[in-house]
């Protein structure tokens, strides 16, 4: 009775374990990247939006960055957590 069960739960430990490797742990990574990035964003750091805007810090307020296009006319506002990437030319 007891080789039943395990048989029948080994299977399952085995495919969350693959899933947890494939999948989950990769995309922590990913999103840790992404967040020490956020958290390292300076004055003058070229970025691209998740709009898809290329654009240079030129202020950061908290979680407010103040930005210019890269004709420098237009200045906008850009809440953090929207910065995809940085941008190098």
């Amino acid at each position: 009775m007891n080789s039943d069960l395990l048989g029948s739960i080994l299977p399952l430990v085995v495919l969350f374990a693959i899933f947890y490797f494939m999948i989950i742990k990769p995309q922590q990574k990913q999103q840790k990247q992404h967040q020490d990035m956020l958290d390292n964003l300076n004055k003058g750091d070229k970025i691209i939006t998740t709009g898809g805007l290329l654009v240079k810090i030129t202020k950061i307020d908290d979680d407010i960055l103040t930005v210019t296009s890269n004709d420098g006319d237009n200045t906008l506002k850009v809440v953090r957590s929207y910065v995809a990437s940085k941008w190098e030319d």
